[in-house]
């Protein structure tokens, strides 16, 4: 739907502190199973937020630094050139 990798996605998703309150929900699947999803507001602010990171160079790396938890991860995002 973003058409993103989806292994940023996850890291940015998984610290519900990185988008309003209420934009990432967990869905139950099963009795012991849940997925973590984004509501349309959710996808509406990631969409805007990864705009905005995108613009320089200076600014994907603030982002990842910023919203990625794993160092090593936001590492290997910042040797790609944002889109």
């Amino acid at each position: 739907m973003l058409d993103e990798n989806v292994e940023l996605l996850e890291a940015i998703v998984s610290n519900d502190d990185n988008l309003t309150y209420g934009a990432i929900v967990s869905v139950h699947t099963g009795p012991d199973e849940s997925i973590t999803a984004l509501t349309g507001h959710g996808v509406e602010e990631l969409t805007d937020m990864l705009s905005q990171a995108r613009l320089t160079t200076k600014a994907w790396h603030q982002f990842l630094d910023d919203f990625i938890d794993d160092p090593e991860l936001a590492a290997r995002f910042k040797a790609h050139k944002p889109r």
